[in-house]
């Protein structure tokens, strides 16, 4: 595993008009490491992952992805690079089955083009997400925590080295949150890096092996998950203590 971070941000500053969304943002991410994400609503954890992921372009500061600028580099350029995104609400192709809507990435994103091996990689993705029996179904027949799974392995199918999860288990039961966990544990010990962002915190404090805490756009903690949660300024600006 190389010492330097695998993804990184040094000085990462969006501004929306006359509000800055971010100050200043150092972060970096290193090989197979599992990192959490929390924040109040409105903390700046989308716009920093945006500008991550190139969705949006922060005015100052620079993100590296293994070892390359990307900061002027498009959101497609990103993905194909390795920089994958899963999204909160998911959004399948509904006129496509559950193993085509693993087959398109797999075409555009990861630049495969027999039909036979997409499918023999679609069905070894919906296996690693629990959905391999579901393959010949249309997303609609798709239970809420089944539909995140899918978005996950549309996001793995990508092949990155870098997923990041946006509220992978919102609004789900406790069991059901445990299968999205179980899941994600088994991406990262496919070897892919992991950034979860999450307002369940039993899910980010089991899952993480870091965590790092936006307030207002600035990054006020970053360290051992226990011990981020007992620091004075988390407990009291995102706990409300």
């Amino acid at each position: 595993m190389s010492d330097s971070p695998i993804l990184s941000s040094q000085g990462l500053v969006k501004r929306f008009g006359g509000f800055v969304a971010l100050h200043g943002i150092d972060f970096g991410l290193m090989d197979r490491e599992r990192v959490g994400l929390i924040g109040p609503n409105g903390s700046g954890k989308s716009t920093f992952v945006n500008c991550l992921t190139g969705a949006l372009r922060a005015e100052e500061g620079r993100v590296t992805f293994s070892g390359t600028d990307i900061t002027a580099m498009p959101a497609w350029r990103r993905a194909h690079a390795g920089l994958a995104r899963s999204f909160q609400i998911p959004r399948p192709f509904r006129g496509l089955t559950v193993r085509q809507n693993i087959a398109v990435p797999l075409s555009f994103i990861a630049g495969m083009s027999d039909q036979a091996e997409i499918e023999a990689r679609a069905d070894e993705v919906l296996a690693q997400v629990g959905l391999k029996a579901k393959a010949a179904q249309s997303p609609k027949s798709l239970s809420q925590v089944e539909l995140r799974k899918l978005e996950l392995g549309r996001a793995m199918a990508a092949r990155p080295r870098v997923l990041i999860a946006d509220e992978s288990m919102a609004g789900l039961s406790d069991s059901e949150v445990d299968e999205i966990l179980d899941v994600l544990m088994l991406l990262n010990e496919s070897g892919i890096a992991i950034i979860l962002i999450e307002h369940i915190m039993r899910a980010v404090v089991r899952f993480s092996q870091r965590l790092v805490v936006f307030v207002a756009g600035a990054k006020i903690a970053d360290g051992e998950p226990r011990e981020v949660m007992r620091h004075p300024e988390v407990v009291r600006a995102y706990l409300g203590q």
